[in-house]
């Protein structure tokens, strides 16, 4: 897999907030190391990164501002500006993180330092929580923007969710969905992390 030399990792919403019981049961238990091995790789290669933080507000949330939860896993914490490419800390309040400030999509054209095709934004991968979520919208809007999306499922993770009619969901079957959906959509391609540390390592 080719990853670009100026290919930017997206880190969604990897906040103290999403460790409480208010969520339910979670899948793929594995998710933070993964989101650590991507930032590493990153960081080292000089390859940009942008931190995203969920300002929730909506009374009670566990991502409220000014509440512990509102803060970065210390995982993540630590590493931010350790990098030697260019960060962005974005901060939103809605689902994708092309709708936050400062505007991802500026500072993503702004860090791209050519070499896309024309008409074309470059390459990001996403990683975070939640897949079926942040992680999904955001990609989703990648995609219609013109990015080439990476979407490593095995760097993310969600919750069982309760819908309409009486349905539900376990995060499993959400995270197929959202890999189903986007993949065959082609909104983004569904990937490994194994497959995108072999590329960033193999192009730097």
């Amino acid at each position: 897999m080719e990853i670009n030399e100026n290919a930017a990792l997206v880190v969604i919403d990897v906040q103290k907030g999403f460790e409480q019981e208010f969520w339910g049961r979670r899948n793929n238990p594995e998710a933070e190391r993964n989101i650590a091995a991507l930032i590493d790789v990153w960081q080292e290669t000089g390859r940009p990164v942008a931190f995203v933080r969920h300002d929730s507000v909506q009374e009670g949330s566990p991502l409220q501002p000014g509440t512990e939860g509102n803060e970065f896993k210390d995982f993540v914490q630590e590493r931010r500006g350790k990098g030697a490419g260019p960060e962005v800390l974005v901060t939103k309040s809605v689902n994708s993180a092309f709708y936050g400030e400062p505007d991802l999509d500026a500072w993503l054209k702004g860090v791209a330092r050519g070499g896309a095709a024309e008409g074309h934004r470059g390459q990001i991968v996403i990683v975070g929580i939640q897949t079926n979520m942040c992680n999904e919208t955001t990609a989703r809007m990648g995609g219609n923007l013109g990015y080439d999306v990476l979407f490593p499922l095995d760097a993310m993770h969600t919750f069982d969710l309760a819908g309409p009619f009486g349905w539900t969901q376990t995060a499993e079957e959400l995270t197929r969905a959202t890999a189903v959906s986007l993949h065959g959509g082609r909104f983004a391609r569904v990937v490994t992390t194994e497959d995108v540390v072999k590329g960033a390592v193999s192009a730097a």
